[in-house]
């Protein structure tokens, strides 16, 4: 009799383990279904977001990179658009750095046209930056007028600005008259071109200014209210708060000034030709001239790939600085 009810326990034992085991199999088949679901899902929104990424992928693919590697291998070549090309070697790089004159003028003029436009159109934006920043009455009409010429196309303002400095009944002339100062030739003078269009870029330091106003949004007004606490003024505001809190923006925007000042080419070309004497014989304008008026498309490409250079080691130098005088959050 006591061998019955052990039979009726194992059974019952066999019969519990029996069903945990279906259990745990319907469990896990759920888990790996889950599981396969959720890869589905994740690999149909990563082809969805390759496929809405495309578009910029090959434009990059085909109107930036394409075009880099291509220029950069006419630019070991002697190639005219309707003659033969003609592998030349370092040829081209040689004659740049040996015997070409012009190249050594257009880099002294764009770099100091690039230093003298970024430092006072730097100065500019963070003035006309705490201007936008002011909490009076009519502020947003404010800011749309100080931003608004930064929208006016360049070759249209270059027009304006071609007005402007005419010698002889030029709006700038005439204030100068007015004043008593003598009147000036501006771009049409050799030592006064380049200051000229200097001083032209800072007709468009809204769009820096924008920026500024940005940085300045975000320093925490408890810091203000502590300086005024400590009896310190607006100067003490400005020096030891709002400039160290927005070096990261003053910083982007030297980083941006200087890789369009060193690319300026729109002044020179519609403005100047280059001129008077090659004084404002910016290095794109040269390369421009080099590739479509002379058609050495081998030698434009070299003096390209020489300031894609130059650009490179100048914004690794303006990195590096930044160390000493950029403060970040947290600093």
């Amino acid at each position: 009799m006591s061998s019955l009810p052990n039979a009726l326990v194992g059974a019952a034992r066999n019969r519990i383990g029996g069903l945990f085991v279906l259990e745990y199999s319907a469990t896990n088949s759920e888990v790996v279904q889950k599981v396969s679901k959720r890869s589905r899902r994740a690999r149909s929104e990563a082809i969805a977001g390759y496929l809405f990424a495309l578009p910029v992928i090959l434009g990059v693919l085909l109107l930036t990179i394409g075009p880099m590697i291509a220029s950069l291998f006419i630019s070991f070549s002697n190639w005219q658009v309707f003659d033969e090309l003609k592998w030349s070697g370092f040829k081209n790089y040689e004659k740049i750095f040996t015997r070409d004159l012009f190249f050594y003028k257009s880099i002294v003029v764009t770099l100091y046209y690039a230093f003298a436009s970024v430092i006072t159109t730097t100065i500019a934006s963070i003035i006309l930056g705490l201007m936008m920043n002011l909490d009076i009455k009519r502020i947003g009409i404010i800011r749309t007028i100080l931003y608004m010429p930064t929208i006016v196309p360049a070759v249209a303002s270059s027009f304006l600005w071609i007005w402007l400095f005419n010698p002889d009944f030029g709006l700038l002339n005439s204030i100068l008259s007015v004043v008593g100062i003598p009147k000036l030739q501006w771009i049409f003078e050799e030592s006064t071109a380049v200051p000229s269009l200097v001083f032209m870029h800072l007709w468009a330091s809204g769009s820096g200014a924008l920026i500024i106003l940005a940085g300045l949004k975000d320093v925490p007004k408890h810091l203000y209210e502590a300086v005024e606490i400590d009896g310190g003024g607006w100067w003490h505001k400005l020096v030891y708060i709002s400039i160290p809190i927005i070096t990261p923006v003053i910083f982007f925007n030297l980083i941006m000034g200087f890789i369009g000042s060193l690319q300026a080419f729109t002044q020179a070309y519609v403005m100047t030709a280059g001129g008077p004497n090659n004084a404002t014989l910016f290095f794109v304008y040269y390369i421009y001239k080099e590739a479509f008026v002379n058609n050495n498309f081998g030698y434009a490409s070299a003096l390209a790939w020489v300031l894609f250079c130059i650009i490179a080691l100048l914004t690794a130098l303006i990195f590096r600085s930044s160390k000493g005088w950029v403060f970040y959050g947290g600093k």
